[in-house]
């Protein structure tokens, strides 16, 4: 087993039958794409739904829409077909209560994208409340999702409770 690591705006394209692409995602989507005639698969993984990569944002990279065409002309170029391409989509958790959800915005944006495509959205595992760690294997289509443990999300909850206030200034001054 090879693994490939892919973190946020990047995306990875193999024919190796060895290699296993492997992201940690929270409100974030990982796209998981293949076409098992044409033996090539890959990953992506994207921040935010939108963005318009045209208008040259340099952070173009975090955002779904970009993220897509980048992995789907990828694969096109190493020999898969449009109409055999099927996809497992991973993340889009909301992990925050309170903000907004962009999470669900990820996750509806990814299915919106395969369906307007025509690409077979054949499973994975979109929204909840929980991180995740997920394995693909690009050959064969395989996947495996690994829950985060709940303290994980204890962590972005300290994030954003409230920051105590401080003590009232009496003036005094104390020096050692």
């Amino acid at each position: 087993m090879r693994p490939v690591h892919i973190v946020q705006g990047e995306h990875y394209v193999t024919d190796d039958p060895e290699a296993v692409l492997t992201t940690i995602l929270g409100s974030c989507v990982a796209a998981c794409l293949r076409d098992p005639v044409a033996g090539v698969g890959g990953m992506n993984h994207f921040l935010l739904p939108g963005g318009d990569p045209r208008k040259g944002d340099a952070d173009s990279v975090r955002y779904g829409v970009h993220a897509m065409e980048l992995l789907v002309n990828a694969l096109l170029s190493r020999g898969a077909r449009r109409e055999r391409l099927e996809g497992k989509l991973f993340g889009g958790a909301r992990l925050i209560t309170g903000l907004t959800d962009v999470g669900e915005m990820n996750a509806t944006f990814a299915e919106d994208f395969l369906r307007r495509e025509g690409l077979n959205h054949v499973g994975g595992s979109l929204r909840g409340d929980a991180g995740r760690r997920i394995q693909f294997w690009p050959v064969s289509g395989r996947a495996r999702q690994v829950f985060l443990p709940k303290d994980t999300r204890e962590v972005f909850a300290r994030e954003v409770a409230p920051v105590p206030k401080p003590a009232v200034d009496t003036g005094a001054l104390e020096l050692f």
